[in-house]
């Protein structure tokens, strides 16, 4: 064995250091190496970055029965004027009705009762005139004057005789035109209206599809020509349902006789109603008469007993008030 301090002893001594350094080298590796696993193990990766949120909307089936509302997409329809229930009531009317086309309607819920023909196309006459009169009654007030247009005295036939010029309250020409059916009164209204013949004409037509009537066109104001002008019987059964909501036009139609002052040199007018059911029909309270050769006897009647209110329609007949109570007579007989 080599003596303290001699040679081989230094090398000895040298190596045992070196080795002795490393293996300090090798444990402060090991250590770090272990720190920076242990780093590993306890440091979370970096959260992912949010996606956006989509919400669907609840589905009707998915939702809570009690909490779901649904709301509709665009403005609800109004209510039909008429409504058919089932097969219409059989009747046949001995000896048999003379009209083409012919309805029968509770007035009060709008339920068709009995029809033949109703929705057949017809020309329609005078009863043109329950659409003038709605139309004005939504556009003009009762007290509005109508200056008379110079083209009024061309109006033939079954005219008043308004004179151009002349200032007359509205008032006055409704009853003209839904009493006696003066054709110049319904052009004066139609001409406040509309501006012109053809602009009031666009209105009665919009007014129509507004109102469902899919048989109804119209191409004058007063019913007196029949081209491109019809209706049917049920078409106008809703369009007096509708007007009878407006009590200005119930009172007017309802209205046997009217005096109304006029200026000099005039003075006075009396209009007396030309729908006769008003004095021969128990009940009876409108509507509208109307009759050219090509429509032949029109009319539309409303009649009201023991709170039952019944609207008839009869188109084309030879005689339409003997038509008219024998269906009005049916539908009391079957709703009392």
């Amino acid at each position: 064995m080599p003596l303290p301090g001699s040679t081989a002893s230094s090398a000895g001594r040298l190596r045992y250091w070196r080795r002795r350094a490393a293996a300090v080298a090798l444990i402060g590796l090991l250590a770090a190496g272990g720190a920076f696993a242990w780093q590993l193990h306890s440091v979370e990766p970096p959260a992912k970055a949010a996606e956006p949120r989509v919400e669907e909307p609840p589905t009707i089936a998915s939702a809570p029965t009690a909490t779901v509302e649904v709301t509709p997409a665009g403005p609800t329809e109004e209510p039909a004027l008429l409504v058919r229930q089932g097969p219409l009531a059989p009747h046949a009317f001995t000896p048999p009705l003379g009209a083409t086309g012919a309805i029968l309607v509770d007035g009060t819920n709008g339920t068709v009762l009995w029809g033949r023909n109703p929705h057949a196309r017809r020309a329609v006459a005078s009863t043109t005139k329950i659409m003038t009169a709605v139309l004005a009654l939504e556009h003009l007030r009762l007290d509005d004057e109508v200056v008379i247009r110079r083209g009024i005295r061309l109006i033939e036939p079954f005219r008043e005789g308004l004179r151009p010029g002349e200032r007359v309250p509205v008032r006055k020409l409704l009853y003209g035109l839904l009493l006696f059916s003066w054709n110049d009164d319904a052009v004066a209204l139609g001409q406040e209206v509309g501006g012109t013949n053809s602009g009031f004409v666009r209105l009665m037509n919009t007014k129509a599809r507004e109102l469902g009537l899919e048989d109804t066109q119209y191409s004058n104001a007063s019913g007196v020509v029949d081209e491109g002008n019809w209706s049917s019987a049920w078409d106008l059964a809703a369009l007096t349902r509708y007007a009878l909501e407006k009590p200005r036009f119930r009172t007017i139609v309802a209205t046997r006789t009217k005096r109304v002052s006029w200026p000099a040199p005039t003075y006075a007018k009396v209009y007396v109603n030309k729908n006769r059911l008003l004095r021969t029909y128990r009940g009876a309270d409108g509507v509208k008469t109307g009759w050219t050769t090509k429509a032949e006897h029109c009319l539309v009647a409303s009649a009201r007993r023991h709170g039952i209110h019944l609207i008839a329609v009869v188109l084309g007949s030879p005689n339409a008030y003997r038509d008219a109570r024998r269906i009005l007579d049916f539908g009391f007989r079957t709703r009392g």
